[in-house]
């Protein structure tokens, strides 16, 4: 489908579309019965500036819900909303998220209870990628290591996208949607349908997106266009109250192109397959037992030239593609336990995760290119984990709560490669067919307060974990540490040991909450990049010590009836001790003030995003995705925005996004591309002035 850039007119034109076509759904069911079903989402006339923190360490939002910037693409956009967090930009879309400094399988991403891992080596695909946040019901974060039931290696933090099952007191139906329009080609569609019983549910998700390149602040275009498209389909029977049995099946696909990447992903492939069960109110004290199994298969294909024209200066002349899928099977089972005055969870859970690669080549003879798709699939890692936990809260007193857990998981590596690839040379892969293991313990412990005359609660937490390193860590850097061949004998799992306290009040008017963290990290696993005189660059993994520390503020005030404000901060920081330097890609400090008039059916509302310079910089090291290569002016942006609810069926949204047209760059960011003309050490610029209205329905 053509998709063109929208001018002024077509921007105004676009409101007064958004506009009228609630107002016709409105007429056309003036005579409806105005008591709504218990399951429609019920729409709030405001659009999300400020994601507050819910509870001591928890936050819990609706990502239904608009919200600026612009509703989000995939998963990481949306997160970067919340406190704490900030991504690695990658364009338009596919970035990779960052939970306090700390990236990649540190912060533990489920969807549904289930895992979806990327396949790309360099994570063009990242696991967030796969996501599109208004098709799930509620987005839960739990910062810190401060919790051990959703499988291994959270030091950074736990993500959960979750959709919640659907509940029909009788037969019925209920769908909810949205369609967006802005700037630069923006255009989404979501439905959301369900239909069923007091016995049994069926429920279908989808939604289609896309977006064309945007322009910069000073008009410059960013290559950065991209589709997207998902299904996913649940079918749950529920015999009585206390039992649900669920299966759920979705696909995906998408394309992005990207002007900090000499490749494009021409495909982005998704499978998935879900089986739950839970049980509830067993017997007195056995409260639920839940168990599920879960496939996802991610088929992704990266190509300089489907999205772009190769570039005949670049040292891929030629038209070039790889392709990559990654299959992982998992499943868990947890049994929950209540007493007076304890409350116990306790489960095991484990994982396969199967990783496979396979190239294109280019006949110079006969000029030809020659697909993927003609050669075979080669194995390159097996990786499999297996883990206990269990979790305890224990009611101390009227006021008081402890809160501990441990697991203990066995995590295995295999290396399947019988060569390794440096300058377009190869040679024998010492470690093929090795298998290295560990047995890597978890475990932390919570104390929570509230105070007698106060609305306030006060927390401190102590959470160590040790963490196998990930596929990206084991198979992607050209280079393990000095004097190893590769990465994979040689790279120890990372251990983080972290102490998280901080405060929440909350007296209806206020909402008021501060969290700050210090840990200390043995043998964290960085990144460093260089290039030689021939201009090719090479990574290294090694494992350093490092020292981190930080927090978030943030407060919501409701200054009268109509009028409310919110505020957040975010700052982290942390230092290489093994080198005496700064960690790299750690995100300045980010604050985001917003003021809201709500008044009846419709509001209105403003966000000012200050974020500091970063001056703290380890030019040269990184991650798999990304790497310091200098330090980063601050900047400022304006946004407006405003809300209409028309009717109980139908709300308006409507905004535009860096009002003043700042131009500027985030300080996690790739280097642009010379394939697009960019220079190689200068980051992406992100977009200026951008219009967008949303209309969200539901019956």
């Amino acid at each position: 489908m053509p998709t063109y850039p929208l001018n002024p007119l077509r921007q105004a034109c676009m409101l007064v579309f958004g506009l009228s076509l609630p107002a016709l759904g409105v007429a056309a069911g003036a005579g409806d019965n105005d008591e709504a079903p218990s399951n429609v989402l019920v729409l709030q006339p405001q659009v999300i500036t400020a994601v507050q923190q819910s509870s001591p360490l928890t936050i819990v939002t609706n990502p239904k819900e608009a919200r600026q910037p612009v509703p989000a693409s995939d998963g990481t956009d949306y997160l970067k909303t919340i406190p704490g967090f900030s991504a690695i930009r990658s364009g338009g879309t596919n970035g990779d998220p960052v939970l306090r400094g700390m990236f990649g399988s540190r912060l533990n991403l489920r969807t549904s209870g289930g895992l979806m891992l990327g396949a790309c080596p360099f994570r063009m695909d990242a696991p967030s990628s796969y996501i599109s946040p208004e098709t799930f019901d509620k987005l839960t974060v739990i910062k810190g290591p401060q919790t051990v039931l959703w499988g291994p290696g959270a030091s950074a933090g736990t993500v959960l996208f979750e959709r919640e099952p659907e509940h029909f007191g009788e037969l019925g139906t209920r769908i909810n949607g949205s369609i967006l329009g802005g700037s630069n080609g923006r255009f989404d569609k979501v439905v959301d349908a369900a239909a069923g019983g007091p016995q049994g549910y069926v429920r279908a998700v989808g939604n289609q997106a896309q977006a064309d390149d945007y322009k910069d602040g000073n008009n410059d275009t960013v290559p950065s266009r991209w589709k997207k498209w998902n299904g996913d389909v649940a079918v749950g029977w529920t015999p009585d109250a206390d039992t649900l049995l669920e299966l759920s099946a979705g696909k995906g696909n998408g394309e992005a192109r990207y002007a900090g990447r000499s490749m494009d992903g021409s495909q982005f492939k998704r499978e998935s397959l879900g089986l739950k069960f839970e049980k509830r109110h067993i017997n007195e004290a056995f409260d639920k037992l839940e168990a599920q199994v879960y496939y996802n298969y991610a088929d992704h294909i990266m190509d300089n030239f489907r999205l772009r024209t190769p570039d005949p200066n670049s040292m891929m002349p030629m038209a070039m593609a790889a392709q990559v899928d990654r299959r992982t099977v998992g499943g868990r089972v947890a049994a929950t336990f209540k007493w007076t005055d304890y409350q116990l969870v306790t489960g095991l859970d484990a994982l396969r995760s199967e990783h496979r690669d396979r190239s294109s080549s280019y006949d110079m003879m006969s000029d030809t290119y020659i697909d993927t798709d003609a050669f075979p699939w080669t194995k390159d890692a097996v990786m499999h984990d297996y883990g206990a936990f269990a979790e305890l809260t224990w009611y101390a007193a009227e006021r008081s709560r402890v809160v501990t857990g441990a697991r203990v998981d066995r995590a295995d590596a295999k290396d399947y490669r019988q060569t390794l690839s440096s300058m377009s040379m190869s040679m024998p892969n010492p470690t093929a067919d090795d298998t290295r293991t560990d047995t890597l313990p978890s475990g932390f412990a919570r104390y929570e307060y509230d105070l007698a005359d106060s609305p306030t609660t006060l927390y401190a937490g102590i959470g160590h974990v040790q963490r196998f390193p990930d596929y990206w860590e084991l198979f992607s850097p050209g280079s393990g540490p000095s004097g190893s061949v590769n990465a994979f004998d040689s790279i120890k799992p990372e251990k983080t040991t972290q102490l998280d306290f901080g405060a929440q009040y909350n007296d209806g008017k206020l909402q008021a909450w501060a969290s700050g963290y210090v840990g200390e990290v043995r043998d964290f696993i960085l990144f460093q990049y260089s290039t030689d005189m021939m201009g090719m660059s090479s990574s290294q993994a090694r494992n350093i010590n490092a020292r981190i520390m930080g927090g978030e503020l943030g407060a919501s005030y409701k200054l009268d009836a109509n009028w409310k404000t919110d505020a957040t901060l975010a700052y982290a920081w942390g230092k290489n001790t093994t080198d005496g330097r700064a960690l790299p890609q750690m995100p300045p400090l980010d604050a985001r003030l917003g003021l809201t008039y709500e008044r009846d059916q419709w509001s209105v509302g403003g966000l000012w995003r200050v974020v500091a310079a970063q001056n703290r910089v380890a030019v040269g090291d990184g991650n798999v995705v990304g790497q310091d290569f200098g330090k980063t002016a601050g900047f400022g942006v304006f946004s407006l925005n405003g809300a209409y609810k028309l009717s109980k069926n139908f709300k308006v949204s409507t905004g535009v996004d860096n009002l003043f047209g700042k131009n500027y760059s985030e300080h996690l960011n790739l280097a642009g591309d010379a394939g697009f003309g960019f220079p190689g050490d200068k980051a992406i610029n992100e977009p200026g002035r951008t219009f967008w209205t949303k209309v969200d329905f539901s019956f």
